[in-house]
Formats: C-alpha cells, structure tokens, sequence
C-alpha cells in the first residue's frame, strides 16, 4: 500500500494496493513430471515491474517433461543455459521481476556419460504472452577426461549455436532475418588450479536507436571471457577478463534496452563485488554492451575483476585467539577504444586497447570472531563511477565508503546484530551515512530497523528509513 510522502512526493498513481502473487504446482509419476505456474497480480503489479504483468490471475507458465538415463524431453515452458550464458541463458528471478522462459520444446540426448547434446525451439515469455521473434539453438558438452580416461585433471570442451529469427523490414535485403550466433569453450581444472575461457562469434544484426530498428546499418559482435583461479585451505584467488563487443541479443530487436531486461536471450552479468551494504550499492556498474552513437559513440566493455580470499591464522599478529578472515577485490571496467564515425553510424575497434573508463573498485573486508558471542566485519570500498558513459547524464563520482558491522549472541537462539556506515564523495549527491539494527529472536524470527540518510546534500536531505521483519 502506497503512502504519499512530504519528502520525495506524493504517490500519483490510481492504485496504492498493489500485490505480485506466485503459485506453483508440479507432479511426476514414473518418467513423466508436469507442472504450471499461477500468477496473480491485482489490481497491479508492484511498482517497478513490467506493465507485461497485466493479469489479476492467469497461467503464466505450464510444461510437460519425459526423462530417461539418456533422454530428457520437454514442451511447453523452460529454463536453460548454454555454457556461460554468453549466448542464452532462460531463467526466472521473481525479486526481479525477470521470467525469460522459452515456450516451445527442448530434447537433450546423453548416449554416454561423458556426452550430450540438446536442441531447443520456441518465443520468449513476455508477461503472459510470448515474443514476436522465436529463438532456436544447440548446445553439445563432451568430458574429455571421462572419455579418454585422463588421472587427476578434468577437462570438458562445448560447442553452442543461438539463432533468433524476427521478421524485419530490410529494404536493402542485405540482411537476413535470423542472426546467428556461435561459441566454442574449454573448461580445464586439476588439483587447486581451475580455468574457463569461452569465445563468442554474433553474426551481423541491425543496430536499434531509441527502439528504432535500422536494418540499413548493420554490425557483428564478439565476446572474450576468461577465468582462471587457484584455492586452498585457507587460500583462493580467482581472476576473470572479459571483453564484449555489440553482444546485446533480444528475441525482439526493437525491445533493445528495455529497463525491464525482458526478451533478453543472453546472460551479461556486471563482473564486480557484490556488495552486502546498502551504500556500497548506491553507485553499481552494470554491463555495457550495446553498440550506440548517440549521443556518443560506444561498443562495449573490457575489463577484469581480481577477487583473493585468505583465512589469518589463530595466534598471529591479526589472527590473535580465533584466526581471521580477508577479502581483497578489484575490478575494473572500460570502453573499448574505437573510431566512431557518428554520421554514418560505423566504427572500427581495437581488440584489446582500453578506451575510456566506466567504473573502478577496490574493496577489503575483514571479518574477526572476539569471543564466542562477539563478531565484526569491517568494510572498505573505494569507486570511481561515470554517470556520463553509465548513465549517459553527466558527471563522474568519485566515493569512499566504510561499513563496521558488530553481532553479539545472547544464546544460541538469539543475537543482536549492528552495522554503521558512511560514504565520502565530494561529487553527485555527496556524503551519506546509514545504519541498521537487527533482533534475531530465534532462528526463526528475526526484526530489523534501518536508515540511509543523505545528510551532504543541501537541496535534499532525506532520511530513507526502513522496518521490517521475517519469519520462516
């Protein structure tokens, strides 16, 4: 139920009470398992989510499965992925407000252990109908150890192909309706040492402007992940680079952007830490990976993320009684550097050459255990974040944030949990600080009180409070 509120405004809408409802039932017997998904959304959806979600109760999802030790076939809804998402990945986050599932059928075929192979048709859900463009794709896994029977290592290679086929208006007919895309992978890991690098080759698609299709100017995508990493006991560290190119792949093109992430085919998370602070989530990057010019040009992003986890022995300097842990992470994020042309909507890039920078951040977290009651965590972050080639506003920040966090156990069914934080930046909206307070009654029942207060702001400075509570 919405309130209107004497700070940030009054709530504008028709309908204060809104509510996102969810039911699922499924059933299986011997090899057969069916289920559908119930939805309900009345007389709205919650603020933020997808006008798509339109029904007060409908079946928003329905499927049918048969599966045996080598054959696994399915109709109607799905979830899938192909190796790392980099070409498709369906999935449902309903915090999110995301459900990409393909309606159509899936058929995966495992004649041996150590191969597979699945084909899969169908649209896209958006809301409680599908897409325009339908999407069809093949994915293979072999486990070369298991086949040849290697000691002491494991190394599996995959072959993806993802084709979306849409109607389009193309008054050259230079370009083809489906655009193709391929991947190749290795995966290869032995004792302690991991590693993962996949490559993405997009065929030509249409460039979209402001949900504009131009079929006129067209242009390819590629995409370069790495990820290797070494762990221990008490040891870890893991390295992933990535570099897209024009790697934005919808069911429909002109849907492009879109603020819901709906009729996405593709999975491009934003490589950096995820944070557990809510004024270290003020500033998030997130994926650059459309190919735009306006109002300036960009393809894209390169950049990396640096993450090593290392537990402090008991007895040391910083260990003391009970040992300690530390976290170090850095990311780094750019533009790719390129020639733009903005007139004739062209551009030629540079593989591996950093252009301008999007996003930066070093975090370290110390957790310690005093005593069998007393804990803490302490937080440092530092950021630089581009409003201009994130946001396309402009501006840059520049901030620093700094969290303790404290937790205190009366009994092993109850604890009282604090965190104080605070962020420094002399750009945007400058300085915060905030603070949360937790009761955990039991396992079960905990309540929580929290405050973000922007207090360096002089034309808005607003206390964003926030009570609640859980029992599960």
């Amino acid at each position: 139920y919405y309130l209107d509120d004497s700070e940030t405004g009054d709530f504008s809408e028709d309908d204060r009470f809104r509510s996102n409802n969810y039911l699922t039932i499924t059933g299986g017997i011997k090899n057969f398992t069916a289920g559908f998904q119930l939805e309900g959304y009345a007389p709205q959806a919650i603020l933020n989510f997808s006008d798509s979600f339109d029904k007060e109760l409908g079946v928003a999802t329905y499927f049918v499965n048969y599966k045996t030790d080598k054959i696994d076939v399915q109709l109607g809804h799905f979830y899938e992925q192909f190796g790392n998402g980099l070409i498709l990945r369906f999935w449902e986050d309903k915090q999110l407000g995301l459900n990409n599932a393909l309606r159509g059928g899936k058929f995966t075929f495992s004649p041996t252990d150590y191969f597979n192979i699945t084909g899969l048709y169908g649209k896209q859900r958006v809301g409680f109908n599908v897409s325009k463009g339908k999407v069809a794709g093949v994915n293979s896994e072999l486990n070369l150890s298991e086949a040849f029977k290697f000691k002491n290592s494991n190394l599996n290679v995959g072959f993806s192909f993802v084709s979306r086929n849409q109607d389009l208006e193309d008054p050259s007919n230079q370009l083809s309706d489906a655009t193709n895309a391929f991947s190749g992978r290795i995966n290869f890991s032995k004792n302690r040492f991991y590693s993962n690098i996949e490559i993405v080759r997009k065929e030509k698609d249409a460039l979209v402007e402001f949900q504009t299709v131009n079929s006129e100017k067209a242009h390819s995508g590629n995409a370069l992940l790495l990820n290797t990493g070494y762990s221990k006991k008490g040891f870890g560290i893991d390295v992933t680079l990535r570099r897209l190119e024009n790697m934005s792949f919808y069911s429909d093109r002109e849907v492009q952007e879109n603020i819901y992430n709906e009729q996405l085919i593709n999975y491009l998370p934003s490589l950096n830490k995820q944070q557990d602070y809510s004024l270290a989530n003020i500033y998030v990057y997130q994926t650059q990976s459309n190919l735009g010019f306006i109002p300036f040009g960009k393809a894209g992003e390169i950049g990396g993320q640096v993450a090593l986890f290392y537990n402090i022995k008991k007895e040391s300097f910083l260990g003391g009684k009970n040992g300690a842990k530390l976290a170090v992470n850095y990311s780094n994020w750019n533009g790719l550097k390129a020639d733009y042309n903005l007139t004739e909507r062209t551009y030629e890039s540079d593989y591996f050459n950093f252009g301008s920078k999007y996003f930066s951040e070093f975090s370290l977290e110390f957790r310690k255990k005093w005593s069998k009651q007393w804990s803490s965590i302490f937080s440092f972050t530092d950021l630089f974040y581009s409003k201009k080639y994130i946001e396309e506003t402009s501006g840059d920040v520049n901030a620093t944030i700094f969290v303790g966090e404290t937790t205190y156990k009366f009994s092993k069914r109850k604890s009282l949990r604090f965190e104080a934080q605070h962020l420094w930046s002399n750009d945007d909206k400058k300085d915060w600080v905030a603070a949360t307070t937790e009761f955990n009654f039991s396992p079960k029942f905990s309540v929580f009180a929290s405050d973000m207060y922007n207090y360096g702001n002089d034309l808005s400075k607003i206390h964003y409070f926030n009570f609640g509570g859980s029992y599960t």
